[in-house]
C-alpha cells in the first residue's frame, strides 16, 4: 500500500512539473506573439484542456470498439501547439522579433481550439452493446415433465373406434367350420382328380373345383383341401 502511494505521488509530482513548465512556455510564448494580459494566460488554459479532452475521447471510442480518427487527431494537434512552444522558448527563436506567419497561428488558435472542442463535445459516444454477452434462453416447452416421462403417449394410440372401422371384417367374420373326414376311397378319387390336374396344366389343383367335380355339397370344400 506504501510503495502504491508513493508511486501514485512521484506520477502526480512529476505531471504538476511538466504541466507548470508547459503552462510557463505557452504564456511566453502568447505574450511574445502580441496577446498581452490575461489573454497570454489563456492560451496555455486552451491548449491543456483540448489535449486532455482530446485524450480522455480518444480512450473511451477505443474501449468502446469504435474509430478514434477524430479525438487522435485533435489530440495531435494540442500536443503540437504544445510542443512547439516548449521548444520555441528554448532559445531557437528571438522572443522580441517573432515572425509574422507565428502571430497569425498564435491569433486564429483561439478559433481553431473552439471548433475542435465543440466536436469533441457533440460527437455521440454510443457503447458497443454488440460485445455484451447474452445469456441463453431455454426453451422449456419442448422439455417433456418429469411426471409425464413415464406417462404413454396416447396420441399414438389409436382409438378403440379407429381400430373397429380398420378390422370391421375380423371382428364379424365367423369361425371356420371344421373339416369333415373323407372315405378312404374318396380321398383316392380326389388325389387322382388332383395329380391329372396337375399333370395337364401343371397348376395345383382348386379345392372346390375337384369338390365340384365329385358332386360334393359346398360344405367339403375344406375337406377334399385338406387331403390336397
Amino acid at each position: 500500500m506504501r510503495a502504491h502511494l508513493v508511486r501514485v505521488d512521484a506520477v502526480i509530482v512529476q505531471a504538476v512539473i511538466a504541466g507548470a513548465l508547459s503552462f510557463s512556455h505557452l504564456h511566453d510564448l502568447a505574450a511574445a506573439a502580441g496577446q498581452g494580459g490575461w489573454k497570454a494566460w489563456a492560451y496555455p488554459v486552451s491548449v491543456d484542456l483540448l489535449l486532455v479532452a482530446a485524450w480522455r475521447r480518444m480512450r473511451q471510442t477505443q474501449t468502446a470498439g469504435q474509430a478514434a480518427g477524430g479525438p487522435r487527431l485533435w489530440f495531435l494537434v494540442a500536443l503540437a501547439a504544445s510542443l512547439g512552444a516548449n521548444i520555441a522558448t528554448a532559445g531557437l527563436l528571438d522572443l522580441d522579433h517573432v515572425p509574422a506567419s507565428l502571430r497569425v497561428v498564435v491569433a486564429g488558435w483561439p478559433a481553431v481550439a473552439f471548433f475542435g472542442g465543440t466536436l469533441l463535445a457533440h460527437t455521440p459516444h454510443d457503447p458497443d452493446t454488440s460485445a455484451v454477452p447474452v445469456p441463453p434462453t431455454t426453451d422449456t416447452s419442448t422439455e417433456p415433465h418429469p411426471a409425464d416421462a413415464d406417462a404413454p403417449d396416447t396420441d399414438a394410440l389409436p382409438a378403440p373406434a379407429l381400430v373397429t372401422e380398420l378390422v370391421p371384417e375380423i371382428a364379424a367374420a365367423p369361425a371356420p367350420a371344421p373339416a369333415v373326414a373323407l372315405p378312404p376311397a374318396l380321398v383316392d378319387r380326389v388325389r387322382a382328380l388332383a395329380d391329372e390336374h396337375r399333370s395337364t396344366t401343371g397348376r395345383p389343383a382348386d379345392p372346390d373345383a375337384v369338390r365340384a367335380r365329385l358332386g360334393l355339397p359346398p360344405s367339403m370344400t375344406a375337406s377334399v383341401a385338406a387331403h390336397l
